[in-house]
């Protein structure tokens, strides 16, 4: 992947790996994302911010997507600045829009989205035939 940045072509770094549908899965990648990160030099106050947004996204994909999940992670770094971008694909929704799994109480979830738009200076998501991607962008200048 090339990207531009202040008018500098970097070479991106990427790491990807799948989310299996198991419990601990979740917790399990988040730990994977910081080694990683910790490998790439990532400064460590996006660290903390991507991995939040990491267990957001992989969770919201556990919870509400069908499987099989992938987690993708691209560090680009400028002279001057550095992008991570944070991305989770899915299979798509798992049930109906506005209908929440049983056992889930509304009152205890939904507040995912708001962290990661939060944390991030870009984010949103795109539909493809192979299901849903969310992605954010955590800026380091």
């Amino acid at each position: 992947m090339t990207v531009q940045l202040n008018t500098t072509v970097q070479e991106a770094v990427e790491h990807v790996c799948r989310l299996p549908p198991v419990a601990g899965a979740v917790p399990a990648l988040r730990r994977r994302a910081g080694v990683v990160l910790g490998d790439w030099d990532v400064p460590a106050h996006i660290v903390e911010d991507s991995l939040l947004v990491v267990s957001e996204l992989l969770t919201n994909a556990m919870i509400h997507a069908l499987p099989p999940a992938e987690l993708r992670l691209t560090w680009v770094r400028g002279d001057t600045v550095g992008v991570l971008r944070v991305e989770v694909t899915d299979a798509g929704p798992a049930l109906p829009a506005g209908r929440s799994p049983e056992g889930i109480d509304p009152d205890e979830h939904g507040r995912g989205e708001q962290i990661v738009h939060a944390l991030a200076t870009r984010y949103g998501s795109r539909v493809h035939a192979g299901g849903v991607t969310r992605w954010a962008d955590l800026v380091v200048a």
